[in-house]
């Protein structure tokens, strides 16, 4: 599938509010890059690792939808049903949104009726409301999940409204979802870095993750948006989340803009967590963050 080689290409979303939003460049931020001479000692003697790490792979829905040239469906199927055939037992298939935010995903129905479900294997797909649930669970999805920032300009420049009425929005989304039990699982982005802000306060990101647990959120997957992360910021994260949410219910999502994807990955995993993000590919990037990379390669994550 001749896609897979432009995997750096954005898309940004047209919607109305967000057609003007101008983010910064990666190297123009207003904070420090990695240290990336403290990479080895800050990872070194931290914890053992788990006997098993469960991998969500993200590729199909968070890698494609940054993708300029429109994937047709037959393509996507293939992916997917790939992807499965690999030994996956987690793909992100797809996002029912209004393909005027994400043309990429205009076919979210007729990929998530075509691909071959193995049995086992969960096919999670993004819904950005209660509009976007429905539509997910007259398909027949068995999984959802939903999508929050840590910071408030990225959330408004992404789904046009705050990180409170974000939540608001999905309150109904998750006791819609647990009525029809469907099980839900929670983003957070930017939870080490904003393209608009900065560096995000920890307090921040806490208090969003204690949300979506307490929400019903039986996993909360922990985004680097733009890969400004390094180990010694991983660990102050890890351990801030897990004294408000169970470790066992914490994921982690990294982008590898400066190559610490797998170093931070490796300090998440002995702080005890055991579920990561990836993409086939390292597919995917930041649509409002121009000079971040993609996504943590599933293939690189799994050696």
């Amino acid at each position: 599938m001749n896609f897979l080689r432009g995997i750096n290409s954005t898309i940004r979303p047209k919607s109305i509010n967000n057609r003007n939003a101008k983010p910064i460049s990666v190297s123009k931020r207003n904070y420090s890059p990695p240290d990336l001479s403290t990479r080895h000692s800050r990872t070194k003697f931290i914890g053992t690792l788990p006997e098993f790490v469960k991998i969500v792979e993200v590729g199909p829905r968070d890698g494609l939808q940054n993708e300029k040239q429109i994937i047709s469906t037959d393509d996507k199927v293939k992916l997917i049903d790939m992807l499965t055939d690999a030994g996956l037992q987690s793909i992100e298939a797809t996002s029912f949104v209004n393909p005027t935010w994400i043309p990429q995903m205009a076919d979210s129905k007729q990929v998530y009726a075509r691909i071959n479900k193995a049995s086992g294997t969960h096919y999670p797909v993004l819904v950005p409301n209660i509009r976007g649930f429905k539509d997910a669970k007259e398909s027949g999805v068995k999984e959802i999940s939903i999508f929050t920032a840590a910071s408030n300009t990225f959330n408004k420049r992404n789904i046009n409204c705050s990180i409170e009425e974000s939540l608001l929005r999905y309150k109904e989304v998750t006791d819609a979802a647990h009525d029809a039990e469907i099980k839900v699982r929670g983003y957070i982005s930017c939870v080490l870095g904003c393209p608009y802000e900065g560096n995000v306060p920890l307090s921040k990101t806490v208090e969003v993750a204690k949300e979506l647990f307490n929400m019903g959120c039986y996993e909360i997957s922990l985004g680097d948006t733009i890969g400004v992360g390094n180990a010694g910021k991983t660990l102050e994260l890890i351990n801030a989340i897990k004294s408000e949410v169970p470790i066992s219910c914490i994921a982690v999502h990294f982008h590898d803009t400066y190559g610490q994807a797998m170093t931070n990955i490796l300090t998440a995993l002995q702080l005890g967590v055991n579920v990561v993000d990836s993409s086939v590919a390292g597919l995917g990037g930041c649509p409002y963050a121009k000079g971040a990379s993609g996504n943590v390669a599933t293939v690189g994550d799994r050696q």
